[in-house]
């Protein structure tokens, strides 16, 4: 994909899978709904949950976003980076905000306020992306 394309794939309504590194060096996958904050790709998360316990000890984190149902339909993005951890202030209310629109609705009065409210439990995840890996099969026209 191109910047533009991988920019489009990842703003539409998708899942991503998480993958953080565990105590004992297995990898800890879970699927997450997925924002941004200042254009930055961010999860909204309980603040003990095991992925956040595993991202303070080794800030390394991959995301894939992936759709398709057939070969000659897979398209992709892996995003490799560190994640940053925050838990209070603007850019928490943010991550919240964002995700609850993209997958639920308008952010109204009433859904800020009950975001402030479930945030308090919560942190926001920002994947700070050293490397990008895309893919799109709808682009081999059919031939591998």
């Amino acid at each position: 994909m191109t910047d533009a394309e991988r920019d489009e794939f990842l703003a539409g309504r998708h899942t991503m899978n998480i993958a953080s590194m565990g105590a004992d060096g297995r990898i800890h996958l879970v699927a997450m709904w997925y924002g941004f904050v200042d254009g930055v790709p961010a999860f909204w998360t309980y603040g003990r949950s095991q992925k956040v316990v595993n991202l303070e000890r080794d800030p390394r984190v991959t995301g894939l976003v992936e759709t398709g149902e057939s070969y000659d339909q897979l398209r992709g993005v892996e995003l490799v980076g560190a994640a940053r951890i925050v838990r209070e202030g603007p850019m928490l209310q943010t991550a919240g905000e964002s995700v609850w629109e993209r997958y639920t609705g308008p952010v109204d009065a009433a859904a800020r306020d009950a975001l402030a409210v479930v945030g308090a439990k919560r942190v926001a995840v920002l994947i700070d992306v050293d490397k990008y890996v895309t893919w799109d099969h709808t682009k081999l026209g059919g031939t591998y």
